[in-house]
C-alpha cells in the first residue's frame, strides 16, 4: 500500500514537474514570439522609414536638376565673353564691301581762267591748249580771220579719226582764238571773204545767234581735187576784247582711193556747233585784262 502510494506521489510530482516546465517554457516562447514579432515590425518600420527617405532624396535631386540646369545656363547666358575671345573677334577682317563701279561723265567742262572762256566738249574728243592749239588741215596751219594780228589759240577740240570710217574725213576740229588788242567795231569784220558765193563775190558777215549769244559769222573754202579744207569763223565782244570760235574739216582720197565716200557735212558741222553752243565767257578783271593786252601787242611786233 504504501509503494503504492509513494508511486503515485512520485508520478504527481513527475506530472506536476513536467506541467510546469511546459508551462514555463510556453511563456519563454510567447514572450520570445512576442519580442520577435516586435523586432520584425520595428525593422519593417525601420526599412519602410529608409526607403520613403530614399525616395525623398531622389525626388529632392530630381526636382533641383532642372533649376541647377536652368541656372546655369542663365549664367552661361549672363557671364560675358573671354577678353582673348573678344579680341580674336575684333582682329578678324570684315568682308571687303563690293565697290560700284562709277561711270565717268561722257562729256568734260573745260575752262580758262585767263580768257574766261569755258566750254563742254565730248570726253572721247581730243583736247589740246596753249602752243599745240593752233588747228591744221593734213600739214597747214589753219589761219585766224581777224583783220589785225595779235590773237592768240586758247584751245582746240578735235574730233577722233575713226568716228566716220570708210569716209574722206580727215580732221575736224573746234577751236577759241582771242584777240585783245581789237575794238568792237574791228571785231565785227573778218579778214578773207566769204567765198561761198559760187561767183566767187563776197559775201557780208552773217548775224546768227549761237545759245542766248549774237555772233557774226562767215566761212571759208579751199580746196584742190584731191583734198578739200573748209572753215566756219564766229566772232564775239567781250571783256574788251575780241572772241573767235572757228569750226572746221578737211577731207581728201574720195574719188581717189578705192571704197572711200563723202563724209555728211551737215553732220560733222552738227557736231561742232553743239559744243559752240556751251560756250560762256565769264567777266575777267580789267587788270588781268590790261596784262593780257600787253602781252598780246608784245607778240604781234
Amino acid at each position: 500500500m504504501a509503494t503504492i502510494l509513494k508511486s503515485a506521489t512520485k508520478a504527481t510530482n513527475n506530472n506536476t514537474f513536467t506541467g510546469t516546465t511546459i508551462s514555463s517554457w510556453s511563456r519563454q516562447q510567447k514572450l520570445a514570439m512576442i519580442a520577435g514579432f516586435a523586432i520584425l515590425a520595428l525593422l519593417l518600420a525601420v526599412s519602410a522609414c529608409s526607403k520613403q527617405s530614399s525616395k525623398a532624396v531622389r525626388a529632392s535631386d530630381s526636382s533641383l536638376a532642372p533649376v541647377s540646369s536652368a541656372a546655369a545656363t542663365s549664367a552661361a547666358l549672363q557671364t560675358p565673353a573671354p577678353l582673348a575671345a573678344t579680341t580674336v573677334a575684333s582682329n578678324t577682317p570684315a568682308p571687303a564691301a563690293k565697290k560700284a563701279s562709277k561711270r565717268r561723265p561722257a562729256n568734260v567742262t573745260y575752262s580758262d581762267a585767263n580768257s574766261g572762256i569755258s566750254f563742254i566738249y565730248p570726253r572721247k574728243f581730243g583736247l589740246a591748249t596753249g602752243d599745240k592749239a593752233q588747228p591744221a588741215f593734213d600739214s597747214d596751219v589753219v589761219p585766224m580771220n581777224f583783220v589785225e594780228a595779235g590773237g592768240a589759240t586758247v584751245a582746240t577740240v578735235t574730233l577722233p579719226k575713226n568716228l566716220y570710217p570708210g569716209t574722206d574725213l580727215m580732221s575736224a576740229f573746234f577751236s577759241v582764238n582771242v584777240n585783245r588788242g581789237l575794238t568792237e567795231e574791228q571785231c565785227s569784220h573778218f579778214a578773207f571773204v566769204d567765198t561761198r558765193n559760187a561767183d566767187g563775190e563776197p559775201i557780208d558777215a552773217e548775224k546768227v545767234k549761237v545759245g542766248e549769244t549774237d555772233m557774226l559769222m562767215t566761212s571759208e573754202f579751199a580746196g584742190s581735187a584731191t583734198k578739200q579744207a573748209e572753215a566756219q569763223y564766229y566772232h564775239d565782244y567781250a571783256n574788251g576784247a575780241c572772241y573767235e570760235y572757228v569750226l572746221g574739216f578737211g577731207t581728201g582720197g574720195y574719188g581717189v582711193t578705192e571704197g572711200i565716200v563723202p563724209v555728211n557735212r551737215d553732220e560733222v558741222f552738227a557736231r561742232l556747233e553743239k559744243i559752240l553752243a556751251t560756250v560762256k565767257v565769264r567777266p575777267v578783271a580789267q587788270e588781268q585784262v590790261g596784262e593780257q593786252t600787253v602781252a598780246a601787242a608784245g607778240a604781234g611786233k
